[in-house]
């Protein structure tokens, strides 16, 4: 299993980003999946989940309004379209089918000031 996560990089503040996650070995579209952000010395953070139909979709609070979640079933991948940027916003972010053990090496996100 491999799920390869991709589009990080460096933004400015209020800028955008967007992150995508492709899967080999294991089919996205039996789990609702995840993208989880991990800064140095902190704890991960579920940062935003969606159903496998895609018509469901949670937030975290601190994401809310600004970053979009979004599933391709067909292609076996799950965006993450992030917007209005803020510094707090850096991390290494990853996508993981949730309840699983599967997870990939992250995108790293860096938003300057």
């Amino acid at each position: 299993v491999q799920l390869q996560a991709s589009g990080g990089g460096l933004a400015q503040t209020g800028g955008s980003l967007r992150l995508s996650c492709a899967a080999s070995g294991v089919s996205v579209s039996t789990y609702i999946m995840g993208w989880y952000r991990q800064a140095p010395g902190e704890q991960r953070e579920l940062v935003a989940t969606i159903t496998p139909s895609g018509r469901s979709t949670t937030y975290a609070d601190s994401v809310k309004g600004r970053f979009t979640i979004s599933r391709d079933n067909m292609k076996n991948t799950v965006s993450l379209q992030m917007d209005s940027l803020k510094p707090e916003d850096t991390s290494v972010y990853y996508c993981h089918p949730r309840f699983s053990e599967y997870w990939g090496q992250g995108t790293l996100v860096t938003v300057s000031s």
